[in-house]
């Protein structure tokens, strides 16, 4: 074991894809392009005092699983008011996002049940594929032709069409509406992963709360969501929602909630504490996309001017506009340029995402940067023009 594990090792160190985490300090002065705290509620006063008056009565975690002791009047109320924000009958609160997904896919898989998804699928849904036992196809990125074909000839009695709002690495829409469409003709169940959209998202009354609250997909009876709330709410966990009779399946049949410590009562209460904020304070969700639009157009020059550098197909031109979330995408030749890249955004101040292979569900290494509400202009300013130095002697 000991010399394949010095293998792998070398393999990693070779290809760029080495990974170490890098503490930060909690009074650095980075100009963060990289978390997904998409609102800055993390820091919110509020957010933060909930979580602390939490663990003042209940202490430092759940005790046990939600099913024995774990389970507080802060998260039941956190399932009410999450369903009520993203438009869906109930919830079920998980400990991550990841387990969330997990949950929701083992429970609603198996033999019987036909999993369509999209290519670009989140790691997480990935694995809940896996742990189904579920025949699992892949579709086109975005293409509701090809998920058909591959409902068409469907065998199993069951069928789930697996897709992001708002995918992770791109920051590229899904087709939702078309896609319900295509799960009411199968009667399939479609399941939308709302980590990336949720906080983020939304238009009129409906300003931050996804992509599914607000239209006809809400409370749909073919439409199950899944939630994190350790992005845009700020704080730790996951979520399921839909029908009251999925929650009442998933409560005794997930095993990642039946099985797992639940969720800390300081994290629902921060979770709560930001829903109510996202609730009543939509202009955070239209300072994001703002932002985004404010990055986008200041690294315009020098994304057009990489040219050959790399192959660009129809994805990578559309990063170069302003996406609908915060993402930011930004195709490079390798990954150790990518790294490159990322390092020397650091050294000058400003902390961006470096995806490298496997994370990129096309296998192109990327910088990721994210819009956050809090960036004040002259952070937009300074993190583009140290970003278009970096990407013009790189590209």
């Amino acid at each position: 074991m000991t010399q394949w594990l010095e293998r792998q090792a070398a393999v990693r160190d070779r290809r760029g894809l080495v990974r170490r985490p890098l503490p930060r300090a909690a009074d650095e002065r980075f100009i963060d392009l990289a978390s997904n705290d998409y609102l800055g509620l993390t820091a919110d006063p509020r957010v933060a005092e909930a979580a602390a008056a939490a663990a003042s009565v209940w202490g430092a975690g759940a005790t046990s699983s939600r099913l024995v002791a774990g389970t507080t009047r802060l998260h039941l109320d956190l399932e009410q008011e999450l369903a009520a924000l993203a438009g869906m009958e109930a919830a079920l609160v998980f400990s991550s996002g990841y387990l969330a997904n997990i949950g929701v896919i083992t429970a609603l898989g198996g033999p019987g049940t036909l999993i369509v998804a999209d290519e670009h699928c989140h790691a997480s849904m990935i694995d809940g594929f896996r742990l189904s036992r579920s025949r699992t196809e892949s579709f086109t990125h975005n293409s509701v032709e090809d998920a058909g074909r591959l409902l068409a000839d469907r065998q199993e009695p069951r069928a789930l069409i697996a897709v992001e709002s708002l995918y992770s690495v791109l920051g590229d829409e899904a087709p939702l509406a078309a896609l319900l469409a295509l799960a009411e003709d199968h009667d399939a169940v479609l399941l939308i992963d709302e980590a990336h959209s949720l906080g983020v998202t939304g238009t009129g009354t409906f300003q931050g709360r996804g992509a599914v609250a607000g239209t006809f997909l809400a409370g749909h009876p073919n439409v199950v969501v899944t939630a994190t709330l350790s992005k845009a709410l700020g704080s730790q966990g996951g979520a399921v929602l839909g029908s009251a009779l999925l929650r009442e399946h998933l409560l005794n049949r997930a095993r990642s909630f039946i099985f797992d410590t639940g969720l800390a009562p300081a994290s629902a209460a921060a979770a709560l504490a930001a829903v109510r904020i996202i609730r009543d304070e939509p202009w955070r969700a239209e300072s994001v996309r703002s932002n985004a639009a404010a990055l986008a157009a200041g690294l315009a020059p020098a994304l057009a001017a990489r040219g050959a550098a790399v192959e660009q197909t129809a994805a990578d031109r559309s990063a170069v506009e302003q996406t609908a979330g915060a993402v930011q995408s930004i195709a490079m030749p390798s990954a150790a340029s990518a790294l490159a890249a990322a390092e020397a955004a650091r050294t000058a101040g400003v902390r961006i995402g470096c995806f490298r292979p496997p994370s990129v569900p096309d296998g192109i290494s990327r910088l990721r940067l994210t819009a956050r509400a809090t960036l004040t202009r002259a952070d937009i300013d300074d993190s583009c023009a140290v970003l278009r130095g970096i990407l013009e002697e790189l590209l």
